[in-house]
């Protein structure tokens, strides 16, 4: 996507957004990517959207959603790596230690309303709010050491719904509890484990393809994912999608 156009961001994301009238301010969201070793490759966990959806209907996604600021107020196992901290703050606009804290914990209510894993340690934990509750009544309190962040990336002007979203990425032995119903939420159905290769190759939004193509080459690389590793970053400059790094 680097150095795209508008016009042709726009091009390739039309069956993935409606175009609106005017400007919209982004709202942060997070997503995760869950990975998994299997056989030598790794594998990562997405679901399908509702058809019903009026947002990306019928696409494969990772968990994620929009942040709700007072997710910084949940109590935490372990905090966020130090770098990885400072890739949450880093960029445009001001986004202080408690919203990064916020916006990385949204990613792990997320994964937990929408696929049914509680990411965490066991450890005694009170929920201050109904959507954490489910961490209280099994045990988990959640952590964020675990935490890397792959990419950021802003929803282009001119859509109905705008995102300023962290992909965040965590491993599947980070997962301390797998409810077998799934999620409450319902959003996604057939959650899948995928190789890599297959992931991209799958219904996907373009934004999603290509943080999956980054993703694939820092493993390679970096099989740990090491904290503070390069992050690239996606927004529209004067009418042209680039790629930054953070």
């Amino acid at each position: 996507m680097d150095g795209m156009s508008k016009a042709q961001v726009d091009k390739a994301d039309a069956r993935d957004r409606a175009l609106g009238p005017g400007p919209l301010r982004p709202r942060d969201a997070a997503t995760l990517v869950l990975l998994d070793r299997k056989g030598g490759d790794f594998h990562v966990l997405m679901g399908r959207r509702h058809m019903r959806h009026a947002f990306m209907p019928g696409k494969f996604v990772f968990p994620g959603g929009r942040t709700d600021p007072s997710d910084s107020r949940v109590a935490i196992g372990s905090g966020l790596h130090p770098h990885e901290e400072a890739k949450l703050t880093a960029g445009v606009g001001r986004t202080s230690l408690a919203r990064a804290r916020a916006i990385a914990l949204s990613a792990i209510r997320e994964t937990y309303e929408e696929a049914g894993l509680l990411i965490g340690e066991k450890a005694p934990f009170v929920a201050g709010k109904a959507e954490w509750q489910a961490f209280a009544d099994h045990g988990v309190r959640p952590a964020l050491s675990g935490l890397r962040m792959i990419a950021r990336a802003i929803t282009p002007p001119g859509r109905v719904r705008r995102f300023d979203t962290r992909f965040l990425s965590a491993w599947k032995s980070d997962v301390a509890v797998e409810l077998p119903e799934g999620g409450p939420t319902n959003e996604l159905e057939e959650l899948v484990w995928l190789p890599l290769g297959d992931a991209k190759n799958a219904d996907i939004p373009d934004i999603t393809r290509a943080v999956l193509g980054e993703l694939e080459k820092r493993l390679a690389e970096d099989p740990q994912l090491t904290p503070g590793g390069p992050t690239p970053f996606y927004r529209m400059i004067r009418k042209r999608f680039v790629r930054e790094l953070l």
